[in-house]
């Protein structure tokens, strides 16, 4: 398959590494040669509640690419934009529905510095078996595993 653009960006919390997760960071490597993978640090990250450390879901990541990968980058990000804003050779963003509007921000930032705006490719959530989204607050809460399935409580 053809890499349809030299380096694509992808950014979350990546706290409790669940199958939304994968698909995201699959479809980035998918279309793109070289992948930067954006991570919410904890101070920005903490709005969420409690997730583990930045330098803990960093090195989790990190672990399961690179058995499979080599052309990316981990980046801590201190706000909803790391260096998307910024680096002029990103071309494309991988989102979800929920942070689709923050891709949108970003391109405004960068028409008005005169950037070309990224394309933005737009990714449904995972559901779980309940036909809910996946997410890392729902496994946090114990209702399902990180590839969806219902976890029964008696």
């Amino acid at each position: 398959m053809k890499k349809s653009y030299k380096k694509v960006a992808v950014g979350g919390t990546f706290d409790k590494f669940h199958y939304g997760h994968k698909r995201l960071i699959d479809i980035a490597f998918d279309i793109g040669q070289y992948v930067v993978i954006g991570v919410t640090s904890n101070e920005f990250g903490g709005v969420k509640g409690r997730i583990e450390p930045c330098n803990v879901r960093m090195s989790n990541l990190r672990s399961l690419l690179e058995k499979k990968h080599q052309n990316y980058e981990i980046q801590q990000l201190n706000d909803p934009f790391g260096t998307t804003t910024t680096d002029e050779t990103i071309d494309a963003i991988v989102v979800s529905e929920e942070t689709e509007p923050t891709a949108f921000k970003i391109n405004k930032i960068r028409k008005e510095k005169g950037m070309e705006p990224l394309d933005i490719v737009t990714i449904g959530m995972v559901l779980a078996d309940d036909g809910i989204p996946i997410s890392s607050t729902r496994i946090r809460k114990g209702e399902i595993d990180e590839r969806g399935t219902i976890r029964v409580t008696k």
